[in-house]
């Protein structure tokens, strides 16, 4: 009788050095000189390869080390490369290389009908702001249910306007799946083209909230509370609207008109009755009250549309690596590296939301884009 036991090991890893050597030739009448083509570079004059490029950007953009920390790895393994140099290295990368596909994403996003949009604070130190200014990374995605070819993309601006949704989503005719951020209403207002939908998830946190808010010893009556009520009644159109997951668009726009709107219509009938009722004074629950019927029109937009989904889950999903990153890092030292981050950010998170290897599709797309350089500049 023979036991078998597997094992996996790790070597560490590995630097390969490229030498490359081109001929030059000069003729009897030491008036003609041949040189051979050089191979093309990344970077004129530099040692940056696909590869090497990537393997930073992996570590950077995907699992969130901060630059200082990378060169350092370098050093331990006796290759010296500061964070000045890596840096420079990321913002060309991305300027140079990863922009013009950014754009591609960007016009090719407007095929589809449903997008879902977020934002979150960053700090860039040298923007020409007084110190701990906010800046933001808005984070757009196409429509949760499009499983095949999502898209991700992040966008650096200095501030939350209205004015910045208003020209990335410039040409696009659909529907933006969006929390009740006073932009978005903003260009609801303004725009014909464009359907903003409510988040239910934003709708129910308030009473979420509320319920954790209430003391331990108050924990046994919660379930007689307005929150705990709005909380269930939410649940239900979600538990109804799960069931749907697996039908046709059409097929789940008409199962929504026969079993889900009588309970949204029930519930903002009731969340009137409790506003006009006075019972609630002031906390996160009449906070949440208020919200939903502020909100009414855009969260009952999924009803008339199948493929517009409950809730905007799936763009703070494409943010958390951002999220946690940023506590690593703390801050973005200049305005051109936080526009890199963003483009860096896009390509990672729709590599990794369609199921690639995120470092071997950097180190595809350098490589085929290097080789295609005059492509990219006409």
């Amino acid at each position: 009788m023979r036991a078998t036991y597997s094992g996996n090991s790790e070597p560490p890893a590995v630097y390969t050095v490229e030498e490359h050597h081109v001929a030059v030739y000069a003729g009897k009448d030491n008036q003609t000189i041949v040189k051979a083509d050089r191979p093309k570079e990344l970077l004129r004059n530099s040692i940056l390869t696909p590869s090497l490029a990537a393997s930073i950007l992996n570590a950077k953009y995907v699992n969130g080390l901060p630059l200082y920390r990378i060169s350092q790895e370098f050093l331990r393994n006796d290759i010296h490369i500061s964070r000045q140099v890596t840096a420079n290295w990321v913002i060309q990368c991305a300027d140079r290389y990863l922009g013009p596909l950014y754009d591609y994403l960007h016009n090719r996003m407007y095929r589809f009908h449903v997008l879902q949009a977020d934002e979150t604070p960053v700090k860039v130190s040298k923007d020409g702001r007084p110190a701990n200014s906010k800046s933001y990374m808005w984070v757009y995605r196409t429509g949760k249910g499009y499983k095949d070819t999502p898209i991700i993309l992040y966008e650096y601006q200095k501030t939350r306007k209205a004015d910045h949704p208003r020209e990335f989503l410039k040409g696009f005719t659909g529907v933006v799946v969006c929390d009740g951020y006073s932009a978005y209403r903003k260009l609801d207002r303004e725009t014909e083209a464009i359907v903003f939908a409510g988040c239910w998830t934003h709708a129910r946190r308030y009473f979420a909230d509320a319920l954790k808010a209430l003391p331990k010893k108050e924990h046994e009556a919660a379930r007689d509370t307005v929150a705990y009520e709005a909380i269930k009644r939410i649940g239900a159109i979600y538990h109804l609207d799960n069931q749907l997951a697996g039908l046709k668009p059409d097929d789940r726009r008409k199962q929504r008109q026969i079993n889900l709107k009588p309970l949204v219509e029930a519930f903002f009938a009731w969340v009137k009755e409790i506003q006009i009722s006075g019972r609630l004074s002031k906390g996160k629950t009449l906070e949440g009250i208020n919200y939903c019927i502020n909100q009414e029109e855009a969260l009952k937009v999924f009803l008339d549309d199948g493929e517009v989904p409950l809730d905007n889950n799936a763009t703070e999903g494409a943010l958390r690596s951002f999220c946690l990153h940023k506590h690593a890092w703390k801050l973005i030292d200049s305005i051109d590296g936080a526009k890199s981050s963003a483009i860096v950010y896009s390509i990672t998170e729709t590599a990794k939301a369609n199921h690639l290897n995120p470092f071997r599709y950097l180190e595809h797309v350098l490589t085929v884009m290097k080789d295609h350089q005059e492509d990219t500049c006409k």
